[in-house]
């Protein structure tokens, strides 16, 4: 059996830059001593089922990440139920750059994804995607909604629902970067696609039209599919909620007072970097909201309530994919994982986006995952982590990735932190912080793991 990339989500995977030094460090549950030995797997136990449920352009921004007054119930409820991690961060904060990260187990060094137009199998076509490994081994893998960034899917990697391609080589809309960056706009961004993004939208009725309805619809119907097949199913679904432009039926609207909205204490109307920050640090324009345009106070609140209510609706979609989990008695076999693809700024710094910043706020994403019977479950991990070793993560609890650790370093044991780890009731333990050699020197070849 071919061994999967990256390391899993508990290995320690320091990174270069001090700001976003990403490291591995999973504590999801395992009360053996950090000196014992991993234990074999249960030969009898049932394989587990992944929901993977992503949210676009949500930080972390729930009621279970103390923040108070939003109204994110369904998802405050998994959270309670799963561990979550309070530090974690995507390796780019960019769509597509982080999801193509996430989805084939490596840095964006390695995939050269960049920006929202580049695919990953131009350079590299023998990856296996997530979707496709877990294909590969005999899973039922269907897709509703956004998983990888719009236009560059890997069809192959889905049973059901994947999508042609759009995107094969790089490609640029027909404008001047060079002017656009000269005025202190977004290079890569029109006129139409101005109007696109920089709006809010309040729906009459419940969003039964809204995409994300329609994704949770479809996600709905996989999992009974998925129930009825009898086979170990990868379900994903992804909402495009919170993205711009923000929209949710008025009724979202209707739960936040938009004079009670707060702002950061560094609220500027523009985006306005620090003094002692170097220039780089905060671009001169925004690229989702604000665009070329100043954001009064009044304006600011305005766009944090619609923030806010399309994450309510997000929420309540959730919640009707995990109440069909339940009512398919799925819930005891199913690892379900929750996660925003990165990371957003709303209005700390004059900054109303996420792509380009490095600041924290970009860089750090929600991250929920809950193991049956793991008694991590209802925990905060304050360790930092990086979401690259999801991949990994997710293979070797469904017993995917036994023996084959070969490539990678000796476990290395913490003995400081105790046993850190992700475990089903098998007693499988993962208290190691192993980093693959070939992954810590960006070198794609050899040794890889998704070939």
């Amino acid at each position: 059996m071919p061994p999967v990339p990256g390391g899993t989500l508990f290995d320690m995977l320091p990174r270069p830059h001090p700001a976003l030094r990403l490291l591995i460090l999973a504590c999801l549950g395992l009360a053996a001593s950090a000196q014992a030995a991993p234990a074999e797997p249960v030969p009898s136990a049932p394989p587990l089922n992944v929901l993977f449920i992503i949210s676009d352009d949500l930080r972390p921004e729930l009621g279970a990440d103390g923040v108070e007054g939003i109204r994110t119930p369904h998802l405050d409820a998994l959270a309670r139920r799963a561990t979550r991690f309070d530090r974690a961060y995507v390796q780019y904060p960019l769509c597509n750059p982080s999801r193509a990260s996430l989805l084939t187990g490596r840095y964006p060094t390695q995939t050269g994804v960049l920006n929202n137009r580049q695919w990953w199998g131009r350079a590299h076509p023998d990856w296996r995607t997530l979707p496709r490994y877990f294909r590969d081994h005999g899973y039922l893998t269907l897709r509703a909604g956004k998983i990888f960034h719009k236009g560059i899917d890997d069809a192959s990697g889905w049973v059901e629902g994947g999508e042609p391609r759009v995107y094969a080589d790089d490609a640029t809309e027909d404008i001047d970067p060079a002017a656009n960056a000269q005025r202190g706009q977004d290079p890569t961004i029109t006129a139409a696609s101005n109007a696109r993004s920089d709006r809010i939208i309040a729906v009459p009725g419940d969003g039964a039209e809204l995409p994300d309805y329609l994704t949770a619809t479809q996600a709905i119907a996989h999992l009974r599919r998925a129930h009825a097949a009898g086979t170990p199913f990868f379900v994903a679904c992804g909402f495009v909620n919170p993205h711009s432009p923000l929209t949710a039926p008025q009724s979202y609207f209707d739960l936040y007072d938009t004079a009670a909205m707060t702002l950061p204490d560094d609220f500027a109307p523009r985006p306005t970097r620090p003094a002692d920050s170097p220039a780089l640090s905060v671009v001169p324009y925004n690229t989702d909201l604000f665009i070329n345009r100043a954001a009064t106070p009044t304006q600011a609140r305005e766009m944090k309530r619609a923030y806010w209510a399309a994450t309510s609706f997000m929420d309540t979609q959730a919640g009707r994919v995990l109440a069909a989990l339940d009512e398919l008695g799925l819930r005891d076999n199913t690892i379900v994982v929750f996660w925003g693809d990165h990371g957003y700024h709303l209005g700390e710094k004059g900054r109303w986006s996420k792509a380009y910043s490095l600041f924290e706020v970009a860089a750090r994403a929600p991250l929920l995952i809950a193991v049956p019977h793991s008694t991590g479950n209802g925990q905060a991990v304050a360790a930092p982590v990086e979401v690259v070793g999801l991949y990994r993560t997710l293979a070797e609890l469904c017993g995917l990735d036994r023996d084959q650790n070969a490539v990678c370093r000796p476990p290395v044991r913490d003995r400081k932190r105790g046993n850190c780890g992700l475990d089903r009731k098998s007693g499988r333990g993962f208290d190691r912080y192993a980093r693959c050699s070939k992954e810590r020197d960006h070198d794609p070849g050899g040794g890889d793991y998704s070939r």
